[in-house]
């Protein structure tokens, strides 16, 4: 049996012993720390952190958390510090295509709201939910950095912008098709305008 850890989650020992990075994404990582002093591992956090979530099912559990301090050799607490603050990391499971839909000032403006009802009622989900099949999982993010291409949204490294419910149509469509998680460290990434 676990402790509860973080709130939510519960730590299990057992399963943390299972955790470890594929050998490809273990190479990522160490070709990442070696950017940084060796006395500055921690500098490594973020895109250790998004190399973590794309190679774990798309989130960062407890155990998860506590491996990727153990690989960079600081505290656990120190890695869920940085991972709850930032939305990119999602700490419980989501959808296989992560839908951030922006809702800062200019994609409201230009009707980023009501996309975000089309999506709701085209996935038959709320903003937070996943779909039944596993699928999408909706979020809501403050400014994506696209203002001038409102509104838009974003899915793994993918930028959507200027969307129309035709296009959200096809790019649900599209990532229901190839089926595949999406990550922020895909690099096969398409923007659309």
């Amino acid at each position: 049996m676990g402790a509860q850890v973080h709130g939510t989650q519960e730590f299990n020992p057992a399963k943390r012993a299972e955790i470890k990075f594929s050998e490809e994404a273990m190479k990522t990582v160490q070709t990442i720390v070696s950017h940084y002093p060796a006395d500055k591992k921690k500098s490594a956090l973020l895109p250790v952190l998004h190399v973590a979530q794309a190679e774990f099912d798309g989130w960062l559990s407890a155990e998860v958390m506590d491996y990727v301090a153990s690989v960079l050799g600081i505290k656990p607490i120190e890695v869920f510090e940085v991972a709850s603050f930032y939305t990119m990391f999602n700490l419980k499971p989501v959808g296989k295509c992560v839908l951030e839909v922006c809702q800062t000032s200019s994609c409201w403006l230009m009707g980023a709201e009501d996309v975000i009802k089309y999506i709701e009622k085209k996935l038959s989900i709320k903003v937070g939910e996943t779909t039944k099949d596993g699928m999408f999982t909706l979020k809501v993010a403050e400014c994506l950095g696209s203002c001038g291409t409102a509104p838009m949204l974003q899915c793994g490294a993918s930028f959507h912008e200027k969307l129309t419910y035709e296009k959200v149509d096809k790019i649900i469509e599209d990532y229901k098709t190839a089926g595949k998680r999406r990550s922020y460290t895909d690099l096969d990434y398409k923007n659309t305008i």
